[in-house]
């Protein structure tokens, strides 16, 4: 699969109900996506408990072995994979976007394979003895979202081979292609079983996934309205969860800055994979100080990032993934207009034109209650709201039920580690925002989510904790 035909032509349904995928940033026909059903998604959960027992019996270096290999597979087909992912998401191969998260996909698998989970000894005291085992739970259910489709399912796949269990996958219904294609690529090297795959509808397939009494763990990255209706399906069956849902990321920046400095990773905090990402840079405070000096310097780079079709190599932001999406930013910088807030960049889309290119959009002098600072935009619009008491915008940033990440930008560390220690968020990033490594620990607080994935805890949360005493 080491051409994107061959790629292409290895996931292309030949019997079954199939759907036609189009490109969102120029309408043209990709190809044709499976339309799985109920009766798919068992006889997938049959597979992956089948081959569950002997990918469980072997020894944790064997497995890390399959995994380095399912990376060198990914490696090997980084290119085709790279297109195929541009052309179905939209985001250009270049930049933080498709090859960037090709290339994270391999190094998320071998992080997982190499990070040691030793036995621990909880008491021994010479009277007691206790040890501290992490068994694997059985199946899980892996459901990634459409915004990194092939990065967030290694996220959930990765950890939950390395610790011996099986993996249902499940894309989101608008990447179908680069879900499946992820997966024929790692299941060149994985025995079969051990990585399935089933492409449905979420009110069908999702739904069935979520309530298997087959599936002792479902991983979830997506709205925090479907997060909830995860959690009333597993009920029943106690599944245990992983749920990374909405944000409505804020960053707060003080006084002291070097606005030109901070221009960039501001920027790509809020506006990476064209603003479709939950860890996003959603809503900026500025102190008054240098409000207008920020603003400037951020919309200056923000002009001198172009947009366009994915695959055209200068391209750094692309189109928003699917219509509705479109409609959702549009609607919010409305609001904002409406309101009386003043665009200084972008804010007028072409409604008429091929693709769904809504461009880069700052807006300023907003009311801290607008629709586009409290609703998650997911999409290329950013309010940038002015402040001048610390106390009160460190309410306006924990006021929402959201609790993602968020970030704080200021010359002095010292003086924003102790504002990061009152921000309600599973992550506060110092002077920038939104990055990821795969050994530290990411996961949302409040509505955001909870559980947490990389590292020791990511493997901790894909097994089962058992003591053995005595």
């Amino acid at each position: 699969m080491h051409n994107y035909d061959t790629l292409l032509a290895a996931i292309t349904p030949q019997t079954g109900p199939a759907r036609e995928v189009h490109d969102p940033a120029t309408g043209a026909l990709i190809g044709t996506a499976p339309v799985q059903d109920v009766a798919d998604l068992e006889s997938a959960i049959d597979r992956a408990a089948a081959a569950q027992p002997a990918w469980a019996a072997l020894s944790g270096e064997e497995r890390s072995a399959l995994l380095h290999r399912a990376a060198d597979a990914i490696e090997a087909a980084a290119e085709p994979l790279a297109e195929l992912l541009s052309r179905e998401q939209g985001k250009p191969l270049n930049g933080p976007n498709a090859r960037f998260e090709v290339s994270a996909c391999a190094v998320w698998l071998r992080t997982a394979a190499d990070t040691p989970l030793p036995v621990e000894v909880i008491v021994d005291d010479g009277e007691n003895y206790a040890e501290m085992h992490y068994r694997p739970i059985g199946v899980v259910g892996a459901i990634a979202p459409w915004n990194w489709p092939m990065m967030i399912a290694i996220w959930q796949i990765a950890p939950s081979l390395r610790m011996g269990n099986t993996v249902v996958a499940k894309p989101a219904e608008t990447t179908t292609l680069s879900g499946l294609a992820l997966v024929a690529v790692m299941n060149q090297v994985l025995p079969e079983g051990v990585l399935n795959i089933v492409a449905g509808p979420g009110r069908t397939v999702g739904d069935a996934l979520t309530k298997s009494p087959r599936v002792g763990k479902i991983m979830f990255t997506g709205s925090t309205d479907v997060g909830k209706r995860i959690i009333e399906a597993s009920a029943n069956n106690v599944t245990r969860l992983t749920l990374e849902l909405g944000g409505n990321d804020a960053g707060i920046v003080l006084p002291d800055v070097d606005a030109a400095a901070i221009a960039a990773d501001l920027f790509w905090g809020a506006f990476i994979n064209t603003g479709q990402t939950c860890a996003a840079l959603k809503r900026l405070y500025v102190h008054d100080a240098v409000y207008d000096e920020v603003l400037e310097h951020l919309v200056a780079f923000a002009k001198s990032m172009p947009m366009g079709v994915g695959l055209d190599e200068q391209n750094v932001l692309g189109p928003l993934q699917n219509r509705g999406q479109y409609e959702i930013v549009h609607r919010l910088v409305e609001s904002a207009k409406a309101s009386g807030a003043r665009v200084v960049l972008g804010g007028d889309p072409d409604h008429d034109a091929v693709g769904n290119f809504y461009p880069t959009t700052i807006v300023a002098d907003i009311d801290p209650h607008n629709d586009l600072v409290l609703e998650e935009q997911f999409g290329p619009a950013l309010p940038v709201i002015r402040y001048t008491d610390l106390d009160a915008v460190v309410g306006l940033a924990n006021e929402l039920e959201f609790g993602l990440g968020a970030s704080v930008w200021s010359a002095d560390r010292d003086a924003a580690r102790q504002i990061a220690a009152r921000l309600q968020a599973g992550t506060v990033w110092i002077n920038s925002h939104g990055g990821l490594h795969p050994m530290v620990p990411f996961g949302g607080a409040k509505q955001s989510g909870y559980g947490r994935e990389f590292g020791v805890d990511g493997l901790k949360a894909v097994a089962e904790p058992q003591v053995v005493s005595g």
